[in-house]
């Protein structure tokens, strides 16, 4: 009966296969202070990047390392594969979504090659960051997990 009145949580799932952590953990201090906001990162063991909320594609950078998605209720996530990945200008990533697009935790949005941003001396995590966060709480379980699957809720 009172189940409407219940605020629905969102989901979180694992972008990648590999080590969940805390955004505080991050090798970069922009990520890790929160100055972009709250969120949580990801170590992947193979390129296949999924989306990490249901939502929509709301912008792709032109340099392909980072992916904006929008949720129903308007919360901003940003993937951002890589860190200071940025300069690579896009070499490595193969993006395999379109803006507008409507994505699910099954669809992939990026296939990158690990090796080559390692070869360029690039660390790999990948940072899942909520940009318009107000008074959410982000809960994710931190540790080794595939990629789709239900890690954490805001």
């Amino acid at each position: 009966m009172f189940k409407r009145f219940k605020k629905k949580s969102l989901e979180l799932f694992c972008p990648a296969n590999g080590k969940v952590l805390a955004i505080t953990a991050v090798n970069d201090q922009v990520f890790a202070s929160k100055a972009m906001g709250d969120g949580y990162a990801v170590e992947p063991i193979d390129g296949s990047i999924y989306a990490p909320v249901v939502g929509k594609v709301a912008s792709i950078f032109p340099t392909k390392h980072a992916i904006g998605l929008v949720t129903e209720n308007g919360i901003e996530v940003l993937v951002h594969i890589g860190i200071d990945t940025v300069e690579l200008n896009g070499e490595g990533f193969d993006i395999l979504v379109s803006e507008g697009e409507a994505v699910t935790s099954d669809t992939q949005l990026a296939q990158v090659d690990l090796d080559y941003l390692r070869s360029k001396e690039k660390p790999v995590t990948t940072m899942i960051v909520f940009t318009n966060l107000t008074d959410k709480t982000i809960k994710v379980k931190e540790g080794t997990a595939q990629a789709k699957a239900v890690i954490g809720n805001l």
